[in-house]
């Protein structure tokens, strides 16, 4: 009886070995390997990093951040964080949410002090959408999960309004809107500064000396240029104003030890930390883009939508992952719950975006990131 008990034992120990591959090494790549890929698509620079266990285990530069007076491309070198900074600033409210400053789950209505119209600022003007009742229902949570209905911005509109299209919290359409959403809550609603609350709680918090939410007079001497698809050349696009859709300033070394903290979940309680990762509002469209016409599509992978990034079940467990990109620039981040592993890419040359799928699944193996919804280019299931 004791014998078949260690073969009913081993048994199952196969069966769960067999479910759950192990885990391949995180790989280095090495400079002739993305120096070909570079020059294969054209790509001026490119800026890598990995993590590994929730520590930065890599960080590099290759390329060029002006090739006209060829001046490279190094981990310190200012780029443009783009939809990067979004998760960033999701991790900053979460932050303010634990402390009970912030309810996630209250109505704008609630956290806003009067209508919503605050300024001549286009982008802080919400009165398009006051009279509409589903205003009504908007919640923090919902914004960060980008389930409020707007458009990725409102110039994208026909007629250049804001417009809710569908009920709060009921499907996910990727917005920057709702984002500014979210820091007119944090500025109008709690009376915080967001360039001042994210300096303080994240990138100070992590060691991030050469990051902010807008541009610095220092980081003139070590900026990157931006190339085009074409290869037109564009100076770096400086954000003097905050901006929590995307302003942020930062560098490879900066965004490889923001994600190694995430990915510890510093500065948040643990259940906090695991809602930022975890699927709640499930995503169906077959492309990210264009948010509001991406296509059904069923993804066995159960994509949806967390508190600031895309989630995933990949076959090692929980993933996810944030990209974004400019007509000059691309960034990248996914990352792995097990091994705490993560692949973090920037570029100051939208042609990386060919080379991220690529170079992220060399680094972490075989992986079941749905690469063709974030790169509608693959267009494949």
């Amino acid at each position: 009886m004791r014998v078949g008990a260690w073969l009913a034992a081993g048994v199952a120990m196969m069966s769960l070995v067999g479910c759950t591959p192990p885990l391949r090494p995180l790989r280095s790549l090495s400079d002739p390997e993305i120096q070909r890929v570079m020059k294969r698509e054209q790509v001026q620079g490119l800026a890598y990093a990995t993590i590994e266990n929730g520590q930065v285990k890599n960080v590099r530069a290759f390329g060029m951040r002006n090739a006209a007076v060829w001046q490279p491309l190094t981990p310190d070198t200012i780029m443009d964080g783009a939809a990067l900074t979004k998760p960033a600033f999701a991790y900053m409210l979460l932050q303010l949410a634990d402390e009970g400053k912030l309810d996630l789950d209250a109505p704008v209505a609630r956290l806003l002090p009067r209508q919503p119209r605050y300024s001549r600022e286009r982008s802080s003007d919400f009165s398009d959408v006051a009279a509409d009742p589903r205003w009504q229902a908007l919640t923090p949570r919902i914004l960060l999960a980008h389930g409020g209905g707007f458009a990725n911005q409102r110039w994208l509109e026909p007629d250049g309004r804001l417009h809710i299209h569908f009920d709060p919290g009921t499907r996910y359409a990727y917005s920057g809107e709702g984002y500014m959403v979210l820091q007119l809550i944090v500025e109008r609603g709690l009376g915080l500064d967001v360039g001042q609350e994210m300096q303080k709680r994240v990138f100070d918090r992590f060691g991030m000396r050469n990051t902010s939410m807008h541009w610095r007079a220092d980081f003139a001497d070590n900026v990157a240029d931006a190339y085009a698809f074409d290869g037109a050349v564009q100076p770096h696009e400086r954000h003097y104003r905050v901006r929590a859709a995307g302003s942020m300033e930062t560098t490879i070394a900066d965004q490889a030890k923001l994600w190694a903290g995430i990915m510890r979940g510093e500065g948040l309680r643990p259940d906090t930390r695991a809602a930022f990762s975890s699927g709640g509002l499930p995503i169906a469209t077959r492309h990210q883009f264009p948010t509001l016409d991406g296509g059904e599509a069923t993804w066995p992978q159960k994509l949806a939508a967390g508190l600031g990034v895309a989630t995933f079940e990949d076959r090692t467990g929980p993933g996810w992952f944030e990209g974004g990109r400019s007509d000059t620039t691309a960034g990248f981040v996914l990352c792995l719950e097990t091994g705490q592993r993560c692949v973090v890419m920037l570029s100051n040359d939208v042609r990386a975006d060919r080379l991220f799928p690529e170079l992220g699944r060399q680094a972490l193996g075989p992986d079941d990131m749905p690469w063709s919804w974030q790169f509608s280019w693959l267009d494949t299931p």
